[in-house]
């Protein structure tokens, strides 16, 4: 099971971020959960300082940016 951050207020790109995960997930078959971040403490540990970020298997792998798909994906399975 894949775990999925996404790390943010709940800004436009957050929102964006979080269905484009979720798409990705569902059109991939892809077995993962996916948590919505807005506790700015909680962001601050993973020492995101632009949101959104994403957070992939505890990593951070993306922040202040909305990524593209094959690079969600390459992320999400692990690549």
């Amino acid at each position: 099971m894949i775990s999925v951050k996404i790390l943010g207020s709940g800004c436009k790109k957050c929102q964006a971020l979080e269905m484009k995960v979720r798409d990705l997930i569902a059109k991939n078959n892809l077995e993962a959960s996916v948590e919505k971040v807005t506790d700015i403490n909680k962001i601050i540990e993973f020492g995101i300082m632009l949101t959104p970020g994403l957070v992939v298997n505890e990593k951070v792998v993306s922040s202040g940016i909305i990524p593209k798909d094959d690079l969600i994906l390459s992320w999400l399975k692990g690549l």
